[in-house]
């Protein structure tokens, strides 16, 4: 058995083995400050060897330190926590054994040197600018990003450059060509050609290097600069940038014509006659390579007019907005024009005004653009005009309704529109508006029974859209149909599981006098249960408000046994529990949150039930039947093809982790392979964890190149998710309308694909799958009346339509400045859901930058215990602590604190309260938009003013 002494002896060795390398990727001050078992004069005495010798100096005595004896436990696996959380992930690789190829290090090595060499010229760059095209390649991250800006602000540019240069060095091989475009976008081409002196091939390298450095240290940098030239212009050995060729390497990536096929070119030409329109094109037809074949011709047109183009492609997920930009826009459109991609989780977003204006194509998410619109619209701040783009692609366009952010962008477009015509009869210059451009491969019928409403559905999006006409084909030999299979399940021969839940239910119902009409944990069931816990909560009926909060928990018990295994229904129910118990615990021992007769009958209720219902989840053979058709669909796709990758979509978040757990804790999918992950939505909305967006970018990515080849997802991956090599789709009881069934049909990409529909109990899918078949036929039928419409009727038709868009909306401002005017905010009071307690009004609440509704007010704070938020500890946002609010009283949650410009805020939830409006209480509010009350604005001095008294009064104290 190896000792702990041989052990350490193994990474002393192995650390000092690759000390040449590590003292090159530290950067001593962060990876210092992650280390805790250094003792603080020695953390001292290697800062101070960095203030006046250098990084380097000082990253050797720091690993002579790291590795002097005697160690602590765990020393070497801090050491490396240290490198990774302080940026320096290249020094981690070492340490980890993941050692790039030597031609790979060596050709690192020469990049580094280069950078080093021609430092002189880089530090000359524009800086700022830089960086954020730096931190958006994620060359750099956040920390990186504050602080070369701090540099800059005070030191200037030239060290803030120098700071930028030190720390892209020490990044993974493969950086240069990313450092190297970014140069070129930032308009450094002098800086770019100089960098391009790079010499392939290790043998030779090494004698070009030496010959070029002794250049450049005898006759300075100029002499060098036109020696390298030479050097250039005499051997093919020369300009390329990791791995690519020359010529690639001056101009960019691969600029490739466009080939369109013949039912792509047929739908793109209205476009390319300056047309608005719709392209309607099964998913997998290519309709995003047409938008980019439409975006480089029409960019093309205008610059042979002497004109400038101007394209923002628009997208409703942010996974897609770097979807298009990598796998279809860049790639064709890099060698003419400069592209970029912005979506709310990039920093690139803080200045989307500057980079509409310094870029050709533009890729964002639509709510960037509309809120950059409405900024100039508002005149508060620099913003974007629709008559500085010339053409807008929608993807995914038939989101263009009512309430959806396509639809407001649109809104703006057709109001102008409007007034353009008005403005060339009083012969005026009209604004110039964009060309519109929709994708689309499937609008739906709406939930229309008839062909009528089928037609005014479509017709509706195409007005919304002022598409002159919706264009679409048969895809003849490239249509790829899925094999549809229909898996239905049997009802268990026993359920004794659902039984016990069913008799806890049926004991809540006699405790509350609640009888219900439909079947337990049906979505009618759910519905009743949702209704009477409004009501009651409105009564003030605190008895039934908590039977109907437990009831709704137990009706999701039910569905989650019939969905996924017994064990994890019952694991949900008995969290739930405890978290109910933990709310009536106090972290304060002085003060005793009352507990309720009724409350401590349910508690009871599930502690007599608890281990019945664990006993029998734990028995195979009451299963479900859902689960046995599930595992015999995937051991079927995965043992019957040669290289299977398939996706599973489900309804709820908890269903698909559960899921995802299922078939990683199941050794015959690991027996054939089966890698499995799960990928849910971003939204807090849920009770379940959200995914952050950089945790789906990293599941899709992994699942786009093999490393997972079965998703597991809700409906947040049905749209635009390219993914050719997936060759099976399960839809495992989720069937939602015609479209979502058109787009998780599509999923599927590669020759033999097959769609699965497997049935759950109570779900109706198979209902629901015989409708949406039924209204795809409507659909296709709709859109071929519409096409063949006389075009003078259908431009009618599309005017009456923008018209009553316009009027409606014109309506609908009107109710809601009424509204503003009329509800005072001393009208509005706030009482407890838990207990009824009255808690403040609306002249208590202010609210901070447009969203957060908080009350500072002295007499709140004594109304509210503090306890921890664990939910947030992983994903704190700057405005974000670790603590939840909660009744003094019944332990009911209210909110979170936050934390504005250093003061911490009591922030409300108004789903947490029961809102009475001029005597009257709202049965149903759950967002403070649906209160249309104007809340006096956070006064930061006047609450910073008072902290500070009170501060000082308790120091005096």
């Amino acid at each position: 058995m190896t000792s702990d002494t041989d052990t350490d002896e193994t990474w002393e060795n192995l650390i000092e083995n690759f000390k040449p390398r590590l003292r090159e990727l530290i950067s001593v001050n962060r990876v210092l400050d992650y280390i805790d078992f250094m003792k603080p004069a020695q953390k001292e005495q290697i800062r101070q060897k960095a203030r006046t010798d250098g990084d380097i100096a000082a990253a050797d005595l720091l690993i002579n330190v790291v590795i002097t004896k005697p160690h602590n436990t765990g020393w070497f696996n801090v050491f490396v926590d240290a490198l990774l959380n302080s940026g320096c992930v290249h020094a981690a690789d070492y340490m980890q054994g993941n050692l790039p190829e030597p031609e790979v290090e060596a050709e690192n090595d020469y990049c580094v040197l280069l950078i080093r060499l021609l430092s002189p010229s880089l530090v000359k760059m524009k800086t700022q600018e830089v960086c954020v095209h730096c931190l958006a390649q994620e060359l750099i991250n956040p920390e990186d990003s504050e602080r070369i800006t701090a540099e800059i602000r005070n030191n200037g540019s030239i060290s803030g450059a120098r700071e930028l240069l030190s720390i892209i060095v020490r990044g993974r091989p493969g950086w240069f060509s990313k450092f190297l475009q970014i140069l070129r976008e930032t308009e450094h081409k002098h800086l770019v050609w100089e960098l391009l002196v790079k010499v392939q091939g290790v043998a030779q390298a090494a004698v070009y290097f030496s010959l070029l450095l002794k250049l450049y240290l005898f006759i300075g940098i100029d002499m060098y600069l036109l020696y390298v030239v030479k050097f250039c212009l005499s051997d093919p050995l020369l300009c390329i940038t990791d791995g690519a060729n020359p010529a690639a390497a001056a101009r960019g990536p691969e600029s490739n014509d466009i080939v369109l096929r013949d039912y792509q070119e047929e739908v793109a030409r209205p476009a390319l006659e300056g047309k608005n329109i719709i392209i309607c094109l099964p998913t997998g037809s290519g309709k995003t390579r047409v938008a980019v074949y439409i975006t480089k011709k029409h960019l093309d047109g205008r610059r042979a007019e002497g004109q400038s183009g101007k394209v923002v492609v628009l997208v409703n997920k942010i996974p897609l907005v770097e979807q298009h930009y990598s796998a279809e826009f860049l790639p064709f459109l890099r060698s003419s024009y400069k592209v970029e991609r912005v979506s709310g989780d990039s920093q690139l977003k803080i200045s989307f005004t500057e980079i509409v204006k310094k870029n050709d194509v533009i890729i964002c998410t639509a709510q960037i653009l509309e809120n950059y619109l409405e900024r100039s619209n508002s005149g508060e701040d620099e913003g974007v005009n629709l008559s500085d783009l010339t053409l807008i692609v929608i993807d995914e366009c038939h989101h263009t309704q009512k309430g959806g952010v396509y639809n407001h962008i649109m809104m703006r477009y057709l109001k102008q529109k409007h007034k353009n015509r008005r403005l060339m009869k009083e012969q005026k210059e009209p604004v110039p508006l964009p060309q519109i451009l929709g994708l689309t491969a499937s609008p739906g019928v709406g939930g229309a029974t008839k062909m009528e409403k089928a037609e005014e559905h479509i017709l509706r999006i195409c007005a919304n859209l002022d598409a002159s006409k919706i264009m679409t084909r048969s895809l003849g030999e490239h249509k790829k149909e899925p094999r549809k299979i229909t898996l239905t399940v049997e009802d268990r021969k026993a359920d004794p599981f659902g039984d016990v839940i069913k008799k806890i239910m049926n004991a809540i119902h006699a405790h509350a006098d609640l009888s219900p009409t439909c079947d337990l944990g049906s979505q009618n069931y759910e519905q009743w249960v949702v209704q009477k816990e409004r009501i009651a909560a409105t009564e003030e009926n605190q008895k039934v408000r908590v039977c109907a909060d437990h009831l709704r928990q137990y009706s999701e018990g039910l569905n989650l046994s019939n969905t996924i295994r017994m064990r994890d229904a019952f694991g949900f129910l008995k969290k739930y529990h405890e978290e109910e118990l933990k709310r009536k615990t106090s972290p304060d021992d002085d003060q005793n949150i009352k507990i309720t007769v009724t409350e401590r009958f349910l508690f009871n209720l599930f502690e007599e039930n608890k281990e019945e219902l664990q006993r029998l989840a734990d028995i195979p053979q009451y299963e479900n039947d859902s689960l046995s058709k599930l595992r015999g669909k995937i051991l079927q796709e995965f043992s019957s093809r040669e290289e299977a990758r398939g996706i599973i979509f489900t309804k709820t978040r908890r269903s698909a982790i559960a899921l995802s757990q299922w078939i990683q804790e199941n050794p015959k999918f690991a027996d054939i392979g089966v890698k499995a992950a799960y990928v849910i939505g971003g939204g807090d909305q849920s009770v379940v964890k959200p995914m952050t967006s950089a945790e789906q970018k990293d599941v899709l990515k992994k699942f786009g190149n093999g490393d997972i080849n079965l998703l597991i997802a809700t409906t947040v991956a049905e749209e635009g998710l390219d993914i050719p090599a997936c060759n099976f789709v399960i839809r495992y009881g989720l069937v939602t309308n015609e479209i979502a069934m058109i787009q998780a049909k599509g999923r599927g990409r590669a020759e033999d694909s097959s769609y699965t529909l497997v049935e759950v109990k109570n779900s109706g899918v198979v209902e629901k799958e015989c409708v949406n078949e039924y209204r795809t036929k409507m659909m296709d039928k709709a859109i071929d009346k519409i096409r063949a419409l006389n075009q003078a009727d259908y431009d009618k038709r599309i005017i009456e339509f923008q018209f009553q868009a316009i009027m409606e909306e014109k309506v609908r401002m009107t109710k809601k400045k009424q509204k503003d005017m009329n509800e005072n905010p001393s009208e509005v009071k706030f009482s407890c859901r838990g207990c009824s307690k009255h808690v403040c009004t609306g002249e208590d609440i202010q609210i901070i930058e447009n969203m957060h509704r908080v009350n500072v007010t002295t007499q709140f704070s004594e109304l509210f215990i503090r306890r921890e938020n664990a939910a947030l500890q992983e994903r704190l946002l700057d405005y974000e602590t670790n603590e939840l609010i909660a009744c003094k009283d019944c332990g009911q949650k209210w909110g979170s604190m936050m934390v504005h410009r250093g003061i911490e805020c009591p922030c409300l939830h108004v789903k947490n309260f029961v809102v009475t409006f001029n005597g009257k209480k709202i049965s149903k509010c759950t967002k403070w938009s649906e209160l249309a009350v104007r809340f006096s604005a956070f006064d930061y001095a006047e609450h910073a003013n008072r902290v500070v008294d009170s501060s000082d009064d308790e120091e005096t104290a």
